[in-house]
């Protein structure tokens, strides 16, 4: 499946959230990753966040998406072009 993560998270967290999902997903632009994970994979993802985060305070939202990928479209600066998605 793929997924779009995004995340706000106070400032002494921010490190560690980006760490931890730099080593699954791709990084797209500022609290934003996106990329396929399996089942396995995002359970083990989810579970480590939630070691991480404080949720009084913090929002981390996945997006799944299904079926067949149409492509990214960037208006704008491009921090970290993807050549291949999937």
């Amino acid at each position: 499946m793929y997924y779009i993560i995004v995340y706000d998270v106070e400032e002494k967290r921010v490190n560690k959230v980006c760490k931890l999902l730099r080593r699954y997903l791709h990084w797209v632009q500022n609290s934003v990753f996106e990329g396929e994970l399996s089942e396995g994979k995002l359970a083990e993802l989810k579970f480590k966040l939630s070691q991480i985060i404080d949720p009084e305070v913090d929002s981390v939202i996945i997006y799944t998406l299904w079926g067949k990928w149409k492509g990214r479209e960037v208006i704008g600066l491009n921090k970290n072009p993807v050549d291949s998605l999937i």
